[in-house]
Protein backbone atom coordinates (compact mmCIF):
# COMPACT_ATOMS: atom_id res chain seq x y z
CA UNK A 1 0.00 0.00 0.00
CA UNK A 2 1.15 3.70 -0.79
CA UNK A 3 1.71 5.76 2.04
CA UNK A 4 -0.65 8.08 2.54
CA UNK A 5 0.70 11.97 3.54
CA UNK A 6 -1.93 14.69 6.30
CA UNK A 7 -1.69 18.21 6.18
CA UNK A 8 -3.66 19.85 8.50
CA UNK A 9 -4.96 24.06 7.77
CA UNK A 10 -5.88 26.16 10.56
CA UNK A 11 -6.95 29.58 10.79
CA UNK A 12 -8.91 32.29 11.55
CA UNK A 13 -13.07 32.07 10.46
CA UNK A 14 -12.71 33.57 7.24
CA UNK A 15 -9.24 33.49 6.76
CA UNK A 16 -9.66 31.59 3.93
CA UNK A 17 -8.94 28.13 4.26
CA UNK A 18 -11.69 26.66 2.54
CA UNK A 19 -10.91 28.59 -0.58
CA UNK A 20 -7.29 27.47 -0.03
CA UNK A 21 -7.58 23.69 0.60
CA UNK A 22 -10.65 23.68 -2.44
CA UNK A 23 -7.27 25.12 -4.80
CA UNK A 24 -5.54 22.58 -3.54
CA UNK A 25 -7.29 20.02 -4.54
CA UNK A 26 -7.57 21.43 -8.03
CA UNK A 27 -4.21 21.05 -8.12
CA UNK A 28 -3.37 17.62 -6.87
CA UNK A 29 -6.53 15.97 -9.18
CA UNK A 30 -4.27 18.00 -12.08
CA UNK A 31 -1.03 16.12 -11.08
CA UNK A 32 -3.03 12.68 -10.93
CA UNK A 33 -2.98 12.73 -7.10
CA UNK A 34 -5.90 11.78 -5.03
CA UNK A 35 -6.75 13.44 -2.08
CA UNK A 36 -9.53 13.41 0.72
CA UNK A 37 -10.20 16.13 3.05
CA UNK A 38 -11.74 16.20 7.01
CA UNK A 39 -13.46 19.22 8.15
CA UNK A 40 -14.05 20.13 11.55
CA UNK A 41 -17.32 21.55 12.48
CA UNK A 42 -17.63 23.95 15.68
CA UNK A 43 -21.88 23.54 15.75
CA UNK A 44 -24.25 21.04 14.76
CA UNK A 45 -24.83 21.30 11.17
CA UNK A 46 -26.97 19.51 8.73
CA UNK A 47 -25.97 17.19 5.48
CA UNK A 48 -29.10 16.40 4.52
CA UNK A 49 -32.53 18.68 4.46
CA UNK A 50 -36.29 18.05 6.10
CA UNK A 51 -38.09 15.99 4.62
CA UNK A 52 -35.58 14.11 2.46
CA UNK A 53 -35.34 10.07 3.50
CA UNK A 54 -32.02 10.59 5.23
CA UNK A 55 -33.30 13.51 7.40
CA UNK A 56 -36.34 11.33 8.41
CA UNK A 57 -34.34 8.23 9.24
CA UNK A 58 -31.99 9.90 11.58
CA UNK A 59 -35.39 11.67 13.29
CA UNK A 60 -36.93 8.62 14.10
CA UNK A 61 -33.84 7.86 15.99
CA UNK A 62 -31.53 5.69 13.65
CA UNK A 63 -27.95 5.43 15.27
CA UNK A 64 -26.34 5.59 11.46
CA UNK A 65 -27.88 6.48 7.92
CA UNK A 66 -25.73 5.62 5.40
CA UNK A 67 -26.91 6.72 1.97
CA UNK A 68 -25.54 5.17 -1.44
CA UNK A 69 -25.46 6.41 -4.95
CA UNK A 70 -23.37 5.28 -7.63
CA UNK A 71 -21.09 8.74 -7.55
CA UNK A 72 -22.04 9.46 -3.90
CA UNK A 73 -21.37 7.72 -0.20
CA UNK A 74 -22.75 9.30 3.05
CA UNK A 75 -22.78 8.28 6.62
CA UNK A 76 -24.38 10.15 9.02
CA UNK A 77 -24.35 9.16 12.89
CA UNK A 78 -26.15 11.13 15.19
CA UNK A 79 -24.91 10.65 18.97
CA UNK A 80 -27.11 11.82 21.86
CA UNK A 81 -24.32 12.67 23.77
CA UNK A 82 -21.44 15.46 22.64
CA UNK A 83 -18.74 14.05 20.87
CA UNK A 84 -15.42 15.48 19.58
CA UNK A 85 -13.78 12.68 17.17
CA UNK A 86 -9.54 11.81 17.77
CA UNK A 87 -8.03 12.98 14.04
CA UNK A 88 -6.88 9.01 14.36
CA UNK A 89 -9.75 7.97 14.10
CA UNK A 90 -11.07 9.86 11.41
CA UNK A 91 -7.83 8.85 9.35
CA UNK A 92 -8.81 5.37 9.92
CA UNK A 93 -11.95 5.60 8.38
CA UNK A 94 -10.87 7.15 5.20
CA UNK A 95 -10.22 4.67 2.10
CA UNK A 96 -6.61 5.01 1.10
CA UNK A 97 -5.47 8.59 -0.94
CA UNK A 98 -2.27 10.12 -1.73
CA UNK A 99 -3.02 13.14 0.88
CA UNK A 100 -5.44 13.55 3.08
CA UNK A 101 -6.16 17.83 3.94
CA UNK A 102 -7.61 18.52 7.31
CA UNK A 103 -9.53 21.63 8.13
CA UNK A 104 -9.31 22.60 11.74
CA UNK A 105 -9.03 20.59 14.36
CA UNK A 106 -5.89 23.01 15.61
CA UNK A 107 -5.19 20.39 18.63
CA UNK A 108 -4.43 17.80 16.54
CA UNK A 109 -1.04 16.05 16.27
CA UNK A 110 -0.62 16.61 12.58
CA UNK A 111 1.62 19.11 10.40
CA UNK A 112 0.33 22.20 10.18
CA UNK A 113 -0.17 25.08 7.67
CA UNK A 114 -1.55 28.14 9.10
CA UNK A 115 -3.90 30.19 6.49
CA UNK A 116 -3.71 34.14 7.69
CA UNK A 117 -5.14 36.83 6.15
CA UNK A 118 -4.54 40.89 6.90
CA UNK A 119 -7.95 41.20 6.62
CA UNK A 120 -8.79 39.62 10.06
CA UNK A 121 -6.99 42.12 11.71
CA UNK A 122 -5.62 39.01 13.94
CA UNK A 123 -1.93 38.55 13.87
CA UNK A 124 -0.90 34.74 13.21
CA UNK A 125 -0.90 32.23 15.84
CA UNK A 126 2.04 30.02 14.97
CA UNK A 127 4.38 31.10 17.37
CA UNK A 128 2.91 29.17 20.50
CA UNK A 129 2.54 25.94 18.08
CA UNK A 130 5.23 23.37 17.04
CA UNK A 131 2.74 21.34 14.56
CA UNK A 132 2.61 25.06 12.23
CA UNK A 133 5.46 23.77 9.48
CA UNK A 134 4.35 26.79 7.55
CA UNK A 135 2.40 30.15 6.93
CA UNK A 136 0.53 30.62 3.84
CA UNK A 137 -0.42 34.42 3.90
CA UNK A 138 -1.63 37.19 1.36
CA UNK A 139 0.91 39.62 2.99
CA UNK A 140 3.55 40.23 5.54
CA UNK A 141 2.55 39.18 9.31
CA UNK A 142 2.85 41.40 11.85
CA UNK A 143 6.33 41.71 13.39
CA UNK A 144 5.85 40.04 16.36
CA UNK A 145 4.55 36.90 14.38
CA UNK A 146 6.94 36.82 12.21
CA UNK A 147 8.89 33.42 12.66
CA UNK A 148 11.10 30.91 11.96
CA UNK A 149 8.64 28.48 9.35
CA UNK A 150 8.39 29.32 5.66
CA UNK A 151 5.63 31.65 4.24
CA UNK A 152 3.86 30.59 1.57
CA UNK A 153 1.87 32.75 -0.81
CA UNK A 154 -1.90 32.21 -0.42
CA UNK A 155 -2.60 33.28 -4.00
CA UNK A 156 -0.51 30.96 -5.38
CA UNK A 157 -1.82 27.11 -4.50
CA UNK A 158 0.29 25.43 -7.43
CA UNK A 159 3.08 26.69 -5.37
CA UNK A 160 2.06 25.34 -2.14
CA UNK A 161 1.51 22.23 -3.55
CA UNK A 162 4.84 22.24 -4.85
CA UNK A 163 5.97 22.84 -1.36
CA UNK A 164 4.03 20.21 0.04
CA UNK A 165 5.32 17.75 -2.29
CA UNK A 166 8.90 18.13 -1.77
CA UNK A 167 8.75 18.28 1.74
CA UNK A 168 5.99 15.03 1.44
CA UNK A 169 7.72 12.94 4.46
CA UNK A 170 7.32 15.61 6.69
CA UNK A 171 3.24 15.11 6.18
CA UNK A 172 3.49 11.23 5.91
CA UNK A 173 0.62 9.68 7.83
CA UNK A 174 1.51 6.99 10.79
CA UNK A 175 -1.32 5.53 12.56
CA UNK A 176 1.15 4.36 14.85
CA UNK A 177 1.91 8.01 15.96
CA UNK A 178 -1.74 8.81 16.43
CA UNK A 179 -3.48 8.62 19.86
CA UNK A 180 -6.64 6.60 19.65
CA UNK A 181 -4.51 3.55 18.51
Amino acid sequence: MSPMFVAGFVGYSGSGKTTLIEALLGEFAARGLRASVIKHAHHGFELDREGKDSWRHRKAGAYEVLVASPHLLALQRETREPREYDIGDLLRRLDPVDWVLVEGFRHAPIPKIEVWRRDTGKPPSLPGDPSVVALASDGEPPLAAVTAVPRLDLSHPAGIVDWMLQRRERFRFSQAALPGR
